[in-house]
């Protein structure tokens, strides 16, 4: 590991900003920031498409640990500061859509091992996973293929993988459609716009706090290719419902009832297929962590976490 440099969030909770090196079977490169006490219950975050680590929003991080939980969230390949692959087909989603799946450079299960080798990295025999959106299917995945390495599974505004479900509908289609934007101001205006419409319909906008994520992010690292070579990995895998059916281990789904870009179809079937599960559907919220949900969200996560750790 190198590129230390610990610091605080928002609420003075210690963070330390690192970098991973030959992780996973890929042996790549893979950015991560630690929050909180390194003794409490570890929870893994792993994030969605086209969105880097600091798409968890620092305040709801802070509500996480100060329930009692450290907090591990990165970059995914791809995405960020972790390791990219400018050499790999030119993704092409609408191919893969139609079911060529040639320009396919990786799969869930190759991200999934991507997590899983950030855990071997850290010292951790496993950890409580938590995905949003595609990062909920690669902690499904991890689930799946990783048994022993996930103590709990809480998978957020995401699916199981079949394409009766959980789709999208046509305004957040709309939204993202068009040639990528090139210049600083361009990438912030589009996610804003973007927000906008995928966002939680029942809460209130923050304007200012997606502006800051969108510029943040662009400083860090701007990679549209990598956006669509997630999107493709995600068409190439598949459907997890019969595979779902097999976990045996404490799970949580969360999903928007107003949900535009993963129809709460997908979570409802996710809770369905996991025997077990516990779901939770908020009216109102889009495909988005709005800021007056954050305690119920982190305190759902944290409530099964401890529940599962009084239980090993």
């Amino acid at each position: 590991m190198f590129g230390a440099c610990p610091c605080t969030g928002g609420d003075g909770v210690t963070v330390s900003e690192e970098k991973a090196v030959g992780v996973g079977p890929a042996g790549i490169e893979v950015a991560y920031e630690r929050w909180g006490d390194g003794q409490a219950p570890p929870v893994l975050l792993v994030m969605g498409i086209a969105l880097q680590m600091h798409g968890w929003p620092d305040g709801f991080c802070a509500e996480l640990t100060a329930r009692g939980v450290q907090l591990i969230r990165f970059d995914n390949r791809d995405a960020g500061l972790s390791t990219h692959f400018p050499d790999a087909p030119v993704p092409d989603v609408p191919a893969a859509l139609a079911g060529d799946l040639s320009s396919a450079s990786y799969s869930l299960s190759d991200m999934a091992g991507d997590a899983v080798g950030l855990l071997d990295a850290l010292g951790l025999d496993s950890a409580h996973v938590v995905g949003l959106s595609l990062g909920g299917a690669i902690a499904q995945t991890m689930a799946i293929e990783h048994p022993g390495r996930v103590r709990s599974l809480t998978s957020l505004m995401s699916t199981t993988g079949d394409p009766a479900v959980g789709q999208p509908d046509p305004k957040a289609l709309s939204a993202l459609a068009g040639p990528p934007p090139r210049t600083r101001e361009e990438v912030v205006d589009r996610t804003v716009n973007a927000v906008r419409v995928l966002g939680s319909p029942g809460f209130p906008f923050d304007e200012a706090a997606v502006r800051g994520r969108a510029a943040r992010a662009f400083d860090r690292s701007y990679d549209p290719l990598g956006v669509g070579r997630q999107a493709v990995a995600s068409v190439a895998s598949g459907d997890r419902t019969e595979r779902l059916r097999s976990l045996r281990l404490p799970t949580l789904v969360v999903h928007g009832a107003d949900d535009p870009m993963c129809d709460v179809s997908g979570g409802r079937a996710t809770a369905e297929a996991v025997p077990g599960a516990e779901l939770a559907v908020f009216p109102g919220m889009g495909h988005d962590l709005p800021r007056a949900l954050w305690p119920a969200i982190a305190g759902l996560i944290t409530d099964l976490v401890h529940r599962t750790e009084a239980g090993r």
